[in-house]
């Protein structure tokens, strides 16, 4: 009866009838209940007696009828036949059960049936429960029945796991034998144990799964896994198989894992695919095999050399290899691992030539398989070789150079810096791309021509003309301003390394690319199939890191990182050297839509990870999906640079416009990134705004600029955010790793910008009272909460975490120390007009900052310890450099900066409380001793040219600083004996050895500078007993010491007297005029009168410098100078020769600053005015003194101090210019002058020696460069021929023939023909 009622609900009679494909393989739900009705009653007549479990079982197998395997399962349950029971004692069972099990797992319950479902599940999963636990529970009697259902067991497993493999090696298509394997692969559970078997006979069947997997159809070679190996990485390998791996590893350690590998690879044959798929899901799925796999890599290498077993050391090569595929976030490349093992020394096979030989033959017994990028890594980093054994090396290097060729990869086409890779090297052309980035990048940083491209002109030259140079000088829109690499192509062309032709078709090719179109544009591939790929894989990563599942989020990223090597496939992924990324600041280079999309999706993904993560747990209660999602991204530098240019737009051009949950998660995206780059790359600024590479954190910080409200806003947020995540995130590491998670810079902005927008906060300086206790800590999480609340302010975090021990703890260590200098290079960036304060609330915060901060914090803590010299040092160090790095710069807090100083100044001045004053030296001094070394270090720092430059603008900038403080505290004022008197050393000191440099136009200072200074001798000469006597004699001192102000004083003088006057009888009520301004005037007025003819006024006992600078400001506005010059002419009286030599001095100066920076009125005038003086002097030798150097001007060497000494340089170059314009009878007149030859020689020694220190005139000069040499040349080879030998010493002689032998030889030769007494007849010469 229960048979037949069983047989009824089942309906088996009518389903053997159905079609095979549609027969439901589970009962009903209406089945399913009254089915477990019926067993219920079963249990009934059991427990009474009146059922027979076996006769039951008989009877519905008779006939060979298929059971259900829910029925089975329901037999099973209700425990009125056990599938144990039914294995013992059915002999078909074997046949049966695996077909059932088959059918079940690729049958898919119809929709909605829920339940069905979960019946399958359990079915299965009790059905393999028993077959493990009666399979591999250990018997007692190996030889009893218990042996026979074992092995049963066993084969119905195999046979399940065979079907598996198979279905997976076909590559089956259809969606029953897709489901069903992954059905099958489910029910590998380790919730299996302790139901029907124990924990040690699922560990059993795990092992033996494992290893029939790794066995299973062993058909590939050696030379075939070789071969094919880059096809086996994870990302490329099925799920389904990694998913099994991963099922069957889950109760074992890495250690245990590995060495169960290691005994399958020594005691099996066996299918080399599955063993090294299996080692990839190994190491993606825990990040801590990799020091295991290195330990048995480095048993497998000294075994190996022991017994010279070529196993072993093929199943290294392999493993090895393998790993490296998996990317430098899961195992070193392959290159690292080769020269780690046997690149030194000490390696094993370093110990006998016999070892050496071992090795060798096996890399060359492999070279036939190879594939191309391991060859390189050996020809790159060959074994270490004794010198007596290195042609053994050489053979191999012959033969693997010969397999490149016939791989058509000729060594030739190596790159000079291979970037080789276990995932297949790059394309010879992405090679190239690279040899040249990296080559622009040293020559960047050097200065120099790598050795490596030297080299390879030389060596290499095929590839070198073939690929390196076509992609260096690929076509492209040049800058107006040469970058680096124009400037390393410019030095390749000097070294002659580029071929002429190539040269000139691809500036061609560059001007023809400007025309046609300014803007590079990179076309889009039409094929979007890997960006809709990363999106579903970023998405399905999103989903994984909701559930939580570690392990599979690895997986993900591993696919991730394969996909985005598709989109970002320019650049090869690893790196043998640590790579330097060039972010482009002010222009970014242009980026492929494609890239922009990717690299959106990636930020968009990663923020959206942070957010779903902290709403669940804290920083520090998370896994390490972050980082792991962040190290993913290190391997491709491509892709990196596109997140990094992506960041710095976001960051500089965007920020205040990001949402806080935007902010969070990219604090958190830069935070990681910033820890991984201690393996990571560096990142360079273009322009250069640091001066070397720095990690990702401090090159992103430059991007949070705090100019103004708006910025300052958005930095603070994003530093907040940054920082509490780093402090929570690395609350439980130690605290040097602590340290990695909180980006210096970015706590460093916190410390600016928390003060100077929350005032409350300048109440409580960042301070520690000591170690973070335990309750403080357990609060790092609440203070991330206080991050991510919505209904918080930035404010309240802000206060929350500058008043966080461990936020204060941070501000004792030096690397995290905001100093003095750096807190003002950010204020002075700050726009007044933008700022967050008011112009009072301003004035606050810096007078805060100075005067409470930063004066009395000790000098290791940034600050001044107390000296006021020193913080008064920091301010003007502050505006020289901010002015000198960015002069253009308009509305800064500048302007407040130096208010900041005046009061330091004044307060040191009048109090007499700096150090300095103490010590005997007053501010005064310690001023000018400050810009004194600023300039001597430019000097010192820097080339000729730039040197000069940076002086200028350092002078410059001080001069707005000088200009700003009281006039007189630039004249010391002393009491000797009684006696009060001025000392204008240091002022006159000043002016001529930085204010002369600084001169625009060369030889006047300013107005303002000059009024400034002479107002300072005023007001200081009336603290003295007689004002008038005291003005009169030190304005004597600078007559005679600091001719560059005697002549400014005169050019300036018509606009100065009303000034200075006014100003002494102020000073001065009643008290006459100082003599000296007086003779000023009297100057004027006497200059003024000789353009109308003689006069009454007689010349002014000045001194002729005087008088020649009050005569040259009246010739620049006279038209007819003819007048005056007869007044003046040098043969009436001496004095007259020396007031105009000055003033042709001055005049040649005009016409030098005239031919520099081009004006063509004043050029005319000046060059006018030499032609009407030369004519007056050139009789006389005097006029020659001027064009000589120092030591041999006599009265005339006042002038160096009034000029520059650039223009000082070109004195010979005006002497050759301005004398070839003349007419040929005065130039006649000027060779016959008394020491012209020797002035003439020596100044063409100075031309020639101009042009070969490579001084040019600007283009609109005339004439040109080589015309005037050569004419000059031709000039002093007719006055050579025209001068008598007794012109000329015979020292005079020798000094200019060895002067000119090793310049111009032929002008030595003239002047030792022409010159020298002969000594010989002409018959005895000709002889």
């Amino acid at each position: 009866m229960v048979l037949e009622r069983l047989t009824e609900i089942t309906g088996t009679e009518e389903e053997e009838e159905e079609d095979d494909n549609e027969r439901r393989r589970l009962l009903t739900s209406s089945q399913r209940v009254q089915l477990c009705i019926l067993l219920e009653s079963g249990k009934e007549l059991l427990s009474q007696g009146a059922l027979c479990p076996k006769l039951l079982w008989q009877e519905y197998r008779r006939d060979q009828r298929l059971p259900k395997l829910e029925v089975v399962y329901h037999l099973h349950v209700y425990s009125l036949l056990t599938l144990k029971h039914i294995l013992e004692n059915d002999d078909g069972v074997r046949s049966w059960l695996a077909s059932q099990l088959k059918t079940l797992c690729s049958w898919t319950p119809p929709p909605g049936e829920d339940e069905t479902r979960q019946v399958q599940q359990k079915v299965l999963s009790t059905v393999v429960g028993v077959l493990v636990g009666t399979g591999f529970e250990l018997s007692r009697e190996p030889a009893g029945p218990d042996r026979r259902t074992s092995q049963l067991c066993c084969s119905v497993l195999d046979d399940m796991l065979f079907w598996l493999l198979d279905a997976v090696e076909k590559n089956l298509m259809l969606q029953t034998d897709g489901r069903g394997a992954e059905l099958w692969i489910r029910i590998f559970d380790a919730s299996l144990c302790g139901v029907s078997a124990s924990a040690d006979a699922l560990q059993r069947f795990f092992t033996h799964s494992l290893t029939q997997t790794l066995t299973y159809k062993p058909r590939l070679t050696v030379s075939d896994a070789i071969t094919l190996q880059n096809e086996w990485t994870f990302a490329k390998a099925s799920r389904l198989v990694t998913s099994l791996f991963r099922k069957l590893a889950v109760m074992f350690s890495v250690e245990q894992l590995l060495r169960h590998l290691q005994q399958v690879l020594e005691t099996h044959e066996v299918n080399w695919k599955h063993v090294l798929c299996f080692l990839s899901t190994l190491l993606v799925y825990n990040p801590c095999a990799e020091p295991s796999l290195r330990e048995l890599l480095s048993r497998l290498l000294s075994s190996a050399f022991e017994g010279y077993d070529l196993e072993n050391m093929i199943t290294a090569f392999l493993l090895a290899r393998q790993g490296a595929l998996e990317g430098p976030g899961i195992f070193p490349s392959y290159s690292d691992w080769f020269k780690m093992s046997f690149g030194g020394g000490s390696s094993c096979h370093a110990a006998s030539k016999k070892s050496l030989v071992f090795l060798l033959k096996f890399l060359s017994d492999l070279v036939p398989f190879e594939p191309p990028q391991y060859l390189k890594v050996h020809i790159l980093h060959p074994p270490y070789v004794p010198m007596k054994h290195r042609s053994l090396l050489m053979e191999y290097v012959s033969l693997a150079k010969t397999r490149l060729a016939d791989l058509k990869e000729s060594v030739e086409d190596m790159g000079l810096y291979e970037d080789v890779s276990g995932a297949g090297g790059a394309s010879v052309q992405c090679q190239a791309i690279q040899d040249v980035e990296k080559a622009v990048s040293l020559f960047e940083s050097t200065g120099r021509i790598s050795a490596t491209v030297m080299e390879a002109s030389i060596f290499r030259r095929p590839y070198f003309l073939t690929r390196f140079l076509p992609a260096l000088l690929k076509p492209r829109v040049l800058p107006v301003k040469a970058d680096a690499r124009m400037s390393f192509i410019e030095a390749l062309k000097k070294a002659d390394k580029i071929p002429a032709a190539q040269y000139s078709s691809y500036v061609e090719s560059c001007q023809k690319q400007r025309q046609q179109d300014c803007s590079v544009l990179v076309c889009l591939d039409t094929n979007d199939d890997p960006l809709e790929v990363l999106k579903t894989q970023l998405q399905e990563f999103t989903e994984l890191h909701a559930e939580g599942n570690d392990g599979e989020m690895s997986a993900q990223l591993s696919r991730i990182s394969h996909t985005l090597s598709v989109v970002f496939s320019g650049r090869p992924d690893k790196l043998i050297e640590r790579s330097v990324i060039k972010l482009h600041a002010s222009a970014p280079p242009p980026s492929s839509e494609l890239h922009v999309k990717a690299a959106n999706e990636i930020l968009r993904n990663f923020c959206q990870c942070v957010l779903d993560a902290s709403r669940a747990n804290p920083p520090n209660k998370q896994s390490l999906w972050a980082s792991r999602f962040v190290s993913m991204l290190l391997g491709n530098t491509q892709l990196l640079s596109s997140l990094l240019h992506r960041l710095w737009d976001l960051f500089h051009n965007q920020g205040p416009s990001l949402s806080a949950a935007h902010i969070l998660g990219l604090a958190a995206f830069v935070v990681h990134l910033n820890v991984s780059t201690s393996h990571g790359p560096l990142v360079q600024l273009d322009p250069a705004l640091l001066p070397e590479p720095v990690p990702v954190g401090d090159a992103l910080s430059l991007a949070l600029v705090c100019s103004t409200h708006a910025n300052m806003l958005f930095c603070v947020r994003f530093c907040v955010a940054a920082v509490c995540y780093g402090m929570c995130r690395a609350d439980s590491l130690p605290q040097l790793q602590q340290q990695d998670y909180i980006v210096t810079s970015f706590y460093k902005k916190l410390l600016y910008l928390i003060p100077r927008l929350l005032p409350e906060a300048r109440r409580a300086p960042v301070t520690a009272a000591g170690p973070v206790s335990e309750d403080e800590e357990e609060n790092l999480p609440g203070l991330w909460s206080s991050a991510t609340d919505a209904n918080n302010s930035w404010r309240k975090t802000a206060r929350h975490l500058w008043r966080h021990p461990a936020f204060s703890q941070l501000g004792q260590t030096p690397r995290y120390q905001l100093s003095f200098s750096e807190w003002l290079t950010e204020e002075l960036k700050v726009r007044r007009s933008e700022d967050a304060l008011s112009d009072p609330e301003r004035q606050e915060y810096q007078q805060w900052a100075c005067l409470e901060l930063y004066l009395s914090c000790p000098e290791e803590q940034g600050g001044c310890g107390g000296d006021m010299k020193s913080l008064c040092c920091h301010l003007l160090n502050a505006i020289i450099d901010q002015r000198s790095s960015d002069h253009k710069e308009t509305g800064t807090c500048l302007p407040d900066i130096l208010s900041r100083v005046q009061e330091l100044v004044y307060e040191m001045e009048v109090t007499d409380l700096s150090a300095g004053c103490r010590s005997g030296a007053d501010v005064r001094d310690f001023l000018f001793e400050l810009v004194s070394d600023r300039c001597s270090a430019a000097a010192v720092a820097s080339l000729s040219v730039s040197a000069e430059l940076h002086t200028q603008h350092t002078v410059n900038t001080w001069n707005r600083v000088l200009l700003a403080l009281p006039a007189v505290m630039f004249i010391k004022v002393k009491t000797e004996g009684g006696r009060t008197t001025l000392d204008t050393n240091r002022l006159i000191e000043h002016v001529n050895q930085h204010q002369r440099k600084a001169c625009s136009p060369a030889g006047l200072l300013s107005f303002r500078l000059t009024a400034h200074l002479l107002r300072g001798v005023l007001c200081a000469g009336v603290r003295c007993g007689r004002p008038a006597d005291e003005v009169n004699r030190s304005w004597s001192q600078i007559s005679l010491h600091c001719p560059l102000l005697l002549v400014s004083t005169a050019h300036w003088w018509e606009r100065l007297s009303p000034l200075l006057l006014s100003l002494w009888r102020r000073l001065c009520d009643g008290e006459s005029v100082p003599k000296q301004l007086q003779l000023l005037a009297d100057c004027q007025s006497w200059a003024c009168s000789l353009e109308k003819g003689p006069s009454s006024t007689s010349v002014p006992a000045a001194s002729p410098l005087l008088l020649a600078a009050s005569l040259h400001h009246a010739c620049r506005y006279n038209q007819d100078f003819s007048t005056s010059l007869n007044m003046l002419r040098p043969e009436r009286v001496n004095q007259h020769r020396q007031v105009l030599v000055f003033l042709l001095f001055l005049c040649v100066n005009d016409y030098l600053s005239a031919l520099l920076y081009p004006q063509e009125t004043i050029h005319q005038k000046s060059r006018t005015l030499c032609t009407d003086l030369l004519p007056a002097l050139v009789d006389s030798a005097d006029w020659l003194l001027i064009f000589k150097s120092n030591e041999q001007q006599g009265v005339y060497q006042p002038i160096t101090m009034v000029t520059t000494d650039e223009f000082t340089r070109l004195m010979p170059w005006a002497f050759y210019s301005l004398l070839l314009q003349q007419s040929a009878d005065l130039r006649h007149r000027a060779v016959c002058c008394p020491g012209f030859l020797h002035t003439a020689v020596l100044c063409y020694v100075s031309l020639l020696q101009l042009f070969l220190d490579g001084h040019e005139l600007p283009p609109t000069s005339k004439p040109s460069d080589n015309q005037i040499l050569n004419a000059a040349k031709k000039f002093l080879l007719s006055a050579i021929a025209e001068t008598s030998p007794a012109a000329l010493s015979s020292s005079q002689l020798t000094q200019l023939e060895s002067q000119c032998a090793d310049l111009d030889p032929e002008v030595s030769a003239a002047l030792s023909v022409h010159l020298n007494p002969p000594s010989l007849s002409p018959e005895m010469d000709f002889l």
